[in-house]
């Protein structure tokens, strides 16, 4: 064919014939997953992705208006190519892309694994996936295999079942099977494990500093992930010098190869995290980043931004390395065998019949069960913790996470649905003025129960700052902690009076129904 190497190719149309077999151009969509915007209609250049053999879309919060619309959406994607794989985030807890498609309501994984019972992890993780077969999507990026040990880290926490690996491993073995049921394919996340950084991989590129030995325990939860028959695994944008000194997982032979296929034995789906997230996109670039990715062993790259510009770039990377032989074919067909695959053992699961009932109250059990009392939030139950009646409630938490959607949920309104007499304020920045901020509260509370709500305080010293001034000011205040009171890593004292273990709107009920009492 006619060399078009002087011209650069995502200024071609898509459809311009390519030096390379028809199939092998097939292939290599196949290993390309695609955000894009709106809620009606595919765009124009998403078809013709499509057409070619594109591997996958991942749906985010803009592509959601309400539970007929996302179905409508995904039946006119799926009729432009029958096996084309839909997938999302689904992990529950605060981050749940459906809220306004009437996603089931379930608590993080944290929750789920202070309560360890994986028989309610798996009526929730049934519920979620009852939902996306609903909605006819097939593939749901969790659970969060990752343990949260560092104290400070910053995008894991209540994420996770814990830190505990073989706690991790039978709540994963729940929700895997629960999934796989409904006809949904799973994703453990992020392999070979996150819990280990202080850094949040969206911002910035991840270190884990730990030994070979100390690491070895994150990787438990991905073996059993794939004992237990997890379809897909998505890999950490995180350097473990360790293991490899030079590349992040994602795009570490050593890794993806040695230790995933060779060590753990999977021969599942490898997905990369979001290639746009800073760690690869500011020290490699996307387009380089998924070519380097595939040549690396992953056998789909995610591109989650709207602007599919950034996804032709990707994939006109990977068909110049292709051509340049600077990735090899066989690496290229081997993935797309792998997604291909894929496709056709889930796709066949999204039908026209009617999808059996989940249990819609299992989030709310979990929840409930979930909530802890006692100086150092640990405990069987909460015993007497109760604010009463027309308290003022003061939630604190830091600003949503761009990347993680946030349903607009917070303690006040919970308090409020139970008890409309109740009043507060709710602040997700840190005040101008906290001792002036302190000193107003302090005001407006008095003669009623005063209620502090902090999540993740230790993160975030205007919460600490803030929460103690209120304490010093009443020593009655009843104090709450809705994310983790010690970084989810053992036991310490003088950590709050009530602990939910998450900010999803069920941990956040669970909670006003003990600070109201009675309900």
């Amino acid at each position: 064919m006619k060399s078009m190497q002087q011209q650069p190719r995502n200024h071609l149309p898509l459809d311009l014939p390519l030096d390379l077999p028809v199939d092998l151009d097939e292939a290599v969509h196949r290993c390309l997953v695609a955000g894009f915007d709106g809620t009606t209609g595919v765009p124009d250049t998403l078809k013709r992705l499509i057409e070619r053999g594109l591997g996958g879309v991942i749906l985010f919060t803009r592509n959601v208006r309400d539970a007929g619309q996302v179905r409508r959406l995904t039946d006119e994607l799926r009729a432009l190519r029958p096996d084309l794989l839909v997938a999302i985030d689904n992990e529950g807890g605060g981050i749940g892309h459906l809220v306004a498609a009437g996603a089931p309501e379930v608590p993080g994984s944290y929750a789920l694994g202070v309560v360890d019972d994986p028989d309610l992890t798996a009526r929730c993780a049934d519920a979620l996936a009852g939902h996306l077969s609903s909605l006819g999507i097939t593939v749901s990026y969790a659970p969060v295999a990752d343990l949260q040990y560092h104290p400070d880290n910053p995008i894991v926490r209540t994420r996770s079942f814990g830190s505990d690996p073989e706690l991790a491993a039978r709540h994963l073995r729940a929700w895997i099977t629960a999934t796989e049921a409904r006809g949904v394919a799973s994703c453990a996340k992020h392999f070979p494990g996150h819990g280990g950084t202080v850094t949040d991989s969206h911002h910035e590129m991840a270190v884990d500093l730990r030994s070979y030995d100390e690491i070895r325990a994150d990787v438990e939860p991905f073996r059993a992930a794939v004992a237990a028959g997890v379809p897909m695994l998505m890999s950490a944008h995180v350097v473990y010098p360790a293991l490899d000194p030079e590349r992040p997982a994602t795009l570490s032979r050593r890794i993806l190869g040695d230790l995933l296929r060779h060590d753990l034995g999977f021969d599942g789906v490898l997905v990369s995290d979001a290639l746009e997230m800073k760690a690869i996109a500011d020290r490699y670039g996307e387009a380089a980043g998924a070519r380097l990715a595939l040549a690396a062993g992953a056998d789909q790259v995610i591109v989650a931004v709207p602007d599919l510009a950034t996804t032709l770039a990707c994939r006109d990377a990977v068909i110049d390395a292709l051509r340049d032989g600077m990735l090899a074919e066989e690496r290229v067909r081997e993935a797309a065998g792998r997604v291909r695959k894929l496709a056709e053992r889930y796709a066949g699961a999204v039908g026209e019949g009617a999808v059996a009932p989940w249990d819609a109250g299992a989030g709310l059990d979990a929840a409930r069960r979930a909530v802890r009392g006692g100086a150092a939030g640990f405990g069987d139950g909460v015993g007497a913790v109760s604010a009463g009646r027309g308290a003022y409630v003061v939630d604190l938490f830091p600003p949503p996470h761009p990347a993680l959607n946030w349903g607009g949920e917070d303690l006040l309104s919970e308090v409020r649905a139970l008890d409309p007499t109740a009043a507060g304020m709710v602040l997700n920045e840190a005040p101008v003025d906290p001792a002036a901020l302190a000193e107003g509260i302090l005001w407006w509370a008095v003669g009623v129960p005063l209620v502090v709500a902090t999540s993740d305080a230790g993160l975030y010293p205007w919460q600490e700052e803030l929460r103690d001034a209120l304490v010093a000011g009443r020593g009655d205040a009843v104090v709450v902690e809705t994310g983790l009171t010690d970084g989810g890593v053992g036991a310490r004292s003088g950590a709050g009076a009530l602990c939910s273990y998450g900010r999803g709107r069920v941990n956040l009920r669970a909670l006003a129904e003990v600070l109201v009492g009675g309900v």
